[in-house]
C-alpha cells in the first residue's frame, strides 16, 4: 500500500510540475508577442536611411 501511495503522490507532483512549466511557457510567449507587437507599434521611419535625403556632393559633370 506505500508504494502505491508513493506512486499516486509522485504522479501527482509530476502533473503539478508539468502545468507550472505551461504556464512559465505561455507568459514567456505572451511577454515576447507584447514586445514584439510594441517594438511595431514604435517602429516609425527609420531616419538613418539615405534615400529621402539628398546627395551631399554635387555630381561633377
Amino acid at each position: 500500500m506505500f508504494e502505491y501511495r508513493f506512486q499516486q503522490f509522485r504522479h501527482e507532483d509530476l502533473v503539478r510540475r508539468a502545468g507550472q512549466e505551461r504556464q512559465a511557457r505561455e507568459a514567456g510567449r505572451l511577454r515576447r508577442a507584447a514586445r514584439r507587437e510594441a517594438a511595431a507599434r514604435d517602429a516609425g521611419p527609420e531616419s538613418h536611411t539615405r534615400r529621402d535625403r539628398r546627395d551631399r556632393f554635387i555630381r561633377a559633370a
